[in-house]
């Protein structure tokens, strides 16, 4: 089902994407010269599609890479939590053994014995 979902989801997108990109073919300039817009000394030329597409994806990685370090400190109080309930876990067990050793009645000790001799005979 979940393989389902996906293909309905993503077909139509790659669709669009291939749509987008093929409706979008021309050529922009993208200038990395602040100081003369007339003729700039850093100039890309790439098609708008790319662009886009680019940007896209540098804005999903730098919202993913925000959202991690976001979260560093649930991840870290996370490992805290396990660490401390490995502990617990392992002292629990240490208890119960030490008690049920404690509660094991220790084995009667043996009776001594004496050895049956007959009486001389007379």
């Amino acid at each position: 089902m979940r393989k389902f979902l996906a293909a309905v989801i993503l077909v139509p997108l790659a669709i669009l994407m291939v749509m987008f990109a093929v409706a979008n073919r021309g050529s922009i300039a993208i200038s990395l010269d602040p100081f003369s817009a007339e003729a700039p000394a850093l100039t890309v030329h790439v098609p708008l599609f790319l662009l886009l597409l680019i940007v896209l994806i540098i804005g999903v990685l730098a919202g993913g890479i925000a959202a991690w370090l976001r979260q560093s400190k649930w991840r870290g109080a996370a490992r805290r939590l396990d660490r401390d309930l490995r502990t617990a876990r392992a002292d629990a067990e240490d208890a119960r053994r030490r008690l049920a050793a404690a509660q094991t009645p220790a084995p009667a000790p043996p009776i001594p014995s004496l050895a049956y001799r007959r009486p001389p005979a007379a």
